[in-house]
């Protein structure tokens, strides 16, 4: 009897402190998912109209769907390009600020504020910016490749939200990578500079391999960011111009909500959940797997 009072107040005390927790994730995740999925297989051509079943109907569609796979390609090529630029960038940034410079404090804060601006706000400054600011300072300065509307060209669209995702999310990983640059051991670099070996033999031989656990975190971080981008795509560019910029998840609420597609769209979701979810898992993958084998 006192055995089991005493596992029950362990489980009391317990569910005390993470009922709350279990119970938000719930509510917002675990149920809309478990939700979304029954979807899939219902045809739904209105918000109120009554699911009938279809079986596997709507994936079959999805899979089908060309415009969804275009939209697959344009934003594998953005996941590519940003996850590159991000983590070189936000790790020359983090390497700059932990060198000792003059002001570096000031530098780590306004390097992380463009993280905090929601992605609509940032998407809706950043068009002003290629539509106003960028024309008028290429004229002035007789630089014709400002002068262009970067808005209104297909590539230099692409690029318009590439160069947004950058600035705004280096900052946040150069963060992380300041976390495993202060944990790298100074008596391994001070052995190193003593045998002879200058900044850059350190910073590929020693430094870097050092910071695989870091390069775990933010290659995982900027892949699920990048995949799941919709905020950006639709207050920078709209999908436009002519729908050469509709990235996946674009194509998906387009499909759900304004061509009423319900299941259809949740399908095209779920196809690109598993999608995310695989590449992640490989990610981290060979990521734990070579920090094991160093």
């Amino acid at each position: 009897m006192i055995a089991e009072k005493k596992s029950l107040k362990k489980f009391g005390d317990q569910m005390f402190f993470t009922f709350p927790t279990i119970f938000v994730f719930s509510i917002t995740v675990l149920i809309p998912f478990i939700y979304g999925i029954y979807l899939t297989f219902m045809k739904m051509p209105t918000i109120i109209s009554s699911p009938v079943f279809c079986g596997l109907a709507n994936y079959k569609v999805a899979l089908q769907d060309a415009k969804f796979w275009t939209s697959m390609m344009v934003t594998a090529k953005y996941v590519l390009a940003c996850i590159v630029l991000v983590n070189v960038l936000g790790f020359a940034l983090a390497y700059l600020v932990t060198s000792g410079i003059k002001g570096q404090n000031f530098f780590r804060t306004s390097l992380f504020t463009p993280n905090l601006i929601g992605g609509l706000v940032l998407g809706y400054i950043w068009q002003f910016v290629f539509v106003q600011t960028l024309p008028t300072l290429g004229k002035s300065l007789g630089i014709k490749i400002l002068e262009l509307g970067w808005l209104g060209d297909s590539k230099l669209a692409f690029w318009s939200l590439v160069i947004v995702t950058v600035w705004q999310l280096s900052g946040y990983m150069m963060l992380i990578f300041i976390a495993g640059l202060v944990n790298v051991p100074k008596d391994v670099i001070e052995a190193s500079t003593i045998d002879g070996a200058n900044a850059w033999y350190r910073l590929v031989k020693i430094v870097l391999p050092l910071m695989r656990p870091a390069f775990v975190i933010t290659l995982f971080m900027t892949l699920k960011s990048t995949f799941m981008v919709y905020d950006i795509n639709y207050s920078l560019t709209a999908g436009g111009p002519y729908g050469s910029t509709v990235m996946a998840t674009m194509k998906i609420v387009n499909k759900a909500f304004i061509e009423n597609n319900y299941g259809i769209g949740q399908a095209e979701a779920i196809l690109l959940f598993i999608i995310v979810a695989v590449i992640s898992g490989i990610q981290v993958y060979i990521g734990k797997k070579g920090e094991m084998e160093a």
